[in-house]
């Protein structure tokens, strides 16, 4: 007897009384035709635009430009550009299999006690991922608390304590629900806050003594390297665009979204065919869209930096970054322009978390569920394990950033790490690429060396940074 298929029109979310994770007839749907009716279904870039446009960009890009200048202007829109075709096959891989990364990961050779080692590099990352967030809700909380100090003293611990705790609560009270439609309406409505923000803050610079030219565009746009830049350089490939954290996390919002459920189990049948490359499709227009916004949020952090604070000779680490740029503006446009700037970064800082308290709390259940601690398809489980680590993951971050409180220091950390991960994913696609994408669903030669070349870059970044630190 055939099962006839579930199709839900009008919904552009997955049925939430059903599970992503296990493929089933009933959850087939024939994708959209069209590039207006696929964007309708886009969803999973949100939240990776929401996971990208933070820290990396508001701490690591401003400080590069504040240090270079426009020199390595060009490096945003290259370190952006050059991870979108990892993560885009990736995610077909998922598409393809209805599998999350961790899983595939734990199938790359060669095997360490059953597990493919790039698992255990995740285990390693576990490091990456509490630094990184750490420095995160630190800067959210010195932002809010140099708007509404506590104590009087906005720089006081008592102030940004109080700040990190209510930031802590509020990302767990979000995401205690676990669901994906909460994440994505929740990461859509801040990045397009804070495109808006980062967009409107630079165009606010040509009101003051530092506004910038076309001829500063351009001489940015010269393929240069800048003496003594190389480090916060290699931090910022790390960490600005997909980092590898994004990237994997991207086929958990893929599988939740819908579109491996949509497309069935593979069944070898041409229908499936169809069906999986129609939401492949709608998938590399969702990344793509992702791509467009975060590296817009990124050009324009880095002018602020190389317009505002390269001119002066300030190059600030740490807190200062926040300072500087805030009392700036609040001396040449007036104290609004300060309060906008203070308040639009602690949200772009604190959107981060938002997007990664539910991203890394996958990646880590996902994690334990490959070394044995419960089954990643039994949903009751799964959830339970997922509510868990997101209540453990935000407290563990905030602890960290009152004892800790340089979220520059801990960022650029992370970014250095992150490029390390960065050669695990690497070479783990490439490798679930070539021996389980089934390639029916695949493009053509010309995307098979973007992404080639895409996964040496990467790779080489990450053996760069390793030989920089040592």
């Amino acid at each position: 007897m055939t099962v006839e298929p579930v199709r839900h029109e009008t919904r552009t979310t997955f049925d939430a009384t059903r599970d992503p994770y296990v493929l089933d007839e009933r959850d087939i749907r024939e994708p959209p035709t069209g590039f207006r009716a696929g964007l309708r279904f886009l969803g999973p870039g949100m939240i990776t635009s929401a996971a990208v446009v933070g820290s990396g960009e508001l701490l690591t890009a401003t400080t590069l430009g504040a240090e270079v200048g426009f020199m390595l202007f060009w490096l945003v829109f290259v370190s952006t550009f050059v991870k979108v075709w990892v993560q885009v096959e990736l995610a077909r891989w998922s598409i393809s299999t209805g599998r999350p990364a961790i899983s595939g990961y734990a199938d790359v050779p060669p095997k360490i006690a059953g597990r493919g080692w790039v698992a255990w590099l995740v285990l390693l990352m576990f490091l990456q991922f509490l630094i990184g967030q750490a420095g995160v809700i630190g800067g959210a909380a010195l932002a809010f608390s140099m708007l509404l100090p506590i104590g009087g003293d906005p720089f006081a611990a008592l102030s940004i304590g109080v700040w990190v705790l209510i930031l802590v609560v509020v990302a767990i009270l979000i995401h205690i629900a676990n669901r994906y439609t909460i994440v994505e309406n929740i990461s859509t409505v801040l990045v397009m806050f804070i495109t808006a923000f980062a967009i409107f803050m630079v165009f606010m610079v040509q009101f003051t003594e530092f506004a910038w030219s076309a001829g500063d565009i351009g001489d940015g746009l010269r393929f240069q390297v800048a003496a003594g830049g190389m480090g916060v350089a290699l931090a910022m490939f790390g960490m600005t665009g997909v980092g590898a954290g994004e990237i994997t996390a991207y086929t958990y919002w893929v599988v939740e979204k819908g579109y491996a459920a949509w497309a069935g189990p593979n069944d070898g049948s041409d229908a499936w065919v169809q069906r999986a490359r129609g939401w492949i499709r709608v998938m590399k227009i969702d990344a793509w869209v992702a791509w467009a916004i975060y590296t817009i949020s990124t050009a324009a952090f880095y002018m602020l930096g190389a317009a505002v604070l390269n001119p002066q000779g300030l190059d600030p680490a740490g807190n200062d970054v926040m300072e500087v740029i805030s009392g700036i503006f609040s001396t040449a446009v007036g104290e609004w322009g300060s309060v906008l700037f203070l308040f639009g970064a602690g949200v772009a800082l604190f959107k981060t978390i938002i997007a990664n308290v539910p991203s890394l709390g996958r990646q880590v259940a996902n994690t334990l569920s490959v070394f044995g601690a419960f089954e990643w398809t039994d949903r009751v489980v799964r959830d339970r394990w997922m509510r868990a680590i997101m209540i453990i993951l935000p407290i563990t971050w905030g602890t960290l950033a009152v004892a800790v409180q340089s979220p520059l220091a801990l960022v650029i950390v992370a970014g250095i790490l992150n490029a390390v991960f960065l050669m695990g994913v690497a070479v783990a696609t490439l490798f679930l690429s070539f021996t389980q994408t089934d390639t029916r669903v695949k493009d053509g030669s010309a995307f098979m060396v973007l992404l080639v070349i895409s996964a040496i870059a990467i790779f080489g970044v990450g053996v760069i940074s390793l030989v920089d630190q040592f």
